[in-house]
């Protein structure tokens, strides 16, 4: 190679004699020959033809593909897909080989084109056996034991059958505050139930029908619902047992009483028999307490 890049130049320095005697001879194309003799920044020699023919010290002398035509540019560094080689000669940037996106050498390449991934500075089509394949990288990354798929060899993204991703690491069970979740394959934090302040008790009323089981009840509000694994909630409902007093019309007195029908919180009740007194039709009505 750097035998050939001297000669590369050698021919368009020639080239550009010959351009020069040409211009020199029409009139026309005078204007040509002085573009020519006007190099870009970096150059050291150049051609209107041709572009730069040789760099100034330290730059890399690229050909770049203008058209059917290749320019000669000075770079400070060489572009994406080419590695610098230095000589004392000529520093010049070659390109990387076809299945490289960049390169340290011809041999050596640092990044894979879309369907290659990278191992031991080469890009192959897969990874060798043990090692995973990282699309986003393009790399062939060397996994943890357990690990499906990683993105540096401590973070894995996907575990092997029957174990539980946890902050990058596989676990066979979850540690502590956490619980495996086997639809996800992850361990997840274990939520605990956290419920509210109880209600006031409700209004007695008949529980049932027996007219002599009267209860009355009282709520609270789950506010947080526990995982699978986490701790349940107590009861939210409860009841107690709870008295109804009949309050009777004046000048009566009750011997005995049937109740009839209930509606709402309240008992209906007719008089069947008085010691004296009478009664105003309407019967008695218990209070609540």
């Amino acid at each position: 190679m750097l035998i050939w890049v001297p000669f590369l130049i050698w021919i368009l320095h020639f080239m550009d004699l010959i351009n020069g005697q040409y211009f020199s001879r029409h009139p026309r194309h005078r204007r040509s020959l002085v573009v020519s003799r006007l190099c870009h920044a970096g150059c050291l020699t150049c051609s209107a033809l041709n572009g730069c023919l040789s760099c100034k010290p330290r730059l890399f002398f690229h050909l770049k593909h203008d058209g059917m035509r290749e320019r000669g540019t000075c770079l400070l560094s060489c572009p994406r897909g080419h590695y610098g080689t230095r000589s004392p000669h000529v520093n010049t940037c070659t390109k990387c080989r076809e299945d490289c996106v960049s390169c340290f050498n011809r041999n050596f390449c640092t990044h894979c084109h879309q369907g290659h991934y990278l191992y031991r500075g080469r890009c192959e089509n897969s990874c060798p056996e043990g090692l995973t394949p990282n699309t986003a990288l393009r790399e062939c990354n060397d996994c943890l034991v357990g690990c499906e798929v990683c993105v540096t060899r401590n973070t894995c993204t996907s575990c092997r059958a029957g174990l539980y991703l946890l902050h990058g690491q596989c676990h066979h069970t979850c540690p502590g505050g956490f619980e495996p979740d086997g639809q996800l394959m992850e361990c997840i934090s274990q939520v605990h139930c956290k419920v509210g302040e109880w209600g006031d008790w409700s209004l007695c009323f008949r529980r049932g029908r027996d007219y002599r089981n009267f209860v009355e009840v009282r709520r609270r509000e789950v506010l947080r619902h526990p995982t699978l694994y986490g701790d349940p909630c107590p009861k939210v409902k409860e009841w107690r047992k709870c008295v109804i007093k009949r309050r009777l019309s004046p000048g009566i007195l009750v011997i005995k009483v049937k109740c009839l029908t209930y509606f709402s919180f309240h008992t209906s009740c007719i008089v069947l028999s008085l010691s004296t007194g009478r009664s105003n039709g309407k019967g008695i009505r218990p209070t609540e307490h």
